[in-house]
């Protein structure tokens, strides 16, 4: 708990949120708690947060970005479409009623919603931010294929032959990128074994 407290509370000042936003904090723990999720965990907000720490330097805006990571999977219904904009409108209505300037909190809403994965991110800390969701595709094997078996338990109620078809599109549109990584940090680090890992997952 305590690595996720401090940096709740080094984003939430930073970026100059009014209180201690520890009833928030509170309330993002339990959504990545939910009984549903078994990758859109504490676990995984946990890695994203770490790999931050280890690129924090790359941000423009490392407040911004670290929110961003906090609320980007806050909303999960495994047969709702749109988590990623409910999410961004939750981070957005928190921090504007915690006086968090209007355009920071946009920027913030907007990060969140570039984790929807349906475009190539542009500038730079959603570009950082994209690569830090998508690290998990370039994690060591054992990681990785963890990472898959947590998937195919949050979609359950999918019939197999029609999850492994629908999987196979979406890790196929990753590995058919010029590039999956955008930022030079995580490319060079992540993106060889992260094509070694997608090719072996749609093979």
């Amino acid at each position: 708990m305590d690595s996720f407290l401090l940096s709740w509370q080094r984003a939430w000042t930073g970026i100059g949120a009014a209180g201690e936003g520890s009833a928030l904090f509170a309330q993002l723990m339990a959504a990545y708690a939910e009984a549903q999720r078994h990758y859109h965990t504490q676990q995984h907000l946990g890695e994203c947060l770490s790999a931050f720490d280890g690129a924090r330097a790359l941000a423009e805006r490392p407040d911004e970005v670290e929110l961003a990571l906090w609320f980007h999977d806050a909303i999960y219904d495994i047969k709702g479409h749109d988590n990623e904009q409910r999410s961004a409108d939750w981070a957005r209505a928190a921090l504007r009623a915690a006086s968090v300037a209007a355009d920071a909190a946009q920027r913030v809403y907007g990060l969140v919603m570039a984790t929807r994965h349906t475009a190539v991110p542009t500038g730079r800390d959603e570009q950082l931010l994209v690569d830090i969701d998508l690290s998990i595709l370039g994690a060591e094997r054992a990681r990785f294929d963890e990472y898959e078996q947590q998937i195919r338990r949050e979609y359950a109620y999918v019939p197999g032959f029609l999850f492994r078809r629908k999987r196979r599109q979406i890790l196929k549109g990753f590995l058919d990128r010029p590039a999956i990584y955008s930022t030079p940090h995580f490319h060079d680090r992540l993106e060889a074994r992260a094509r070694d890992n997608l090719r072996r997952a749609t093979a």
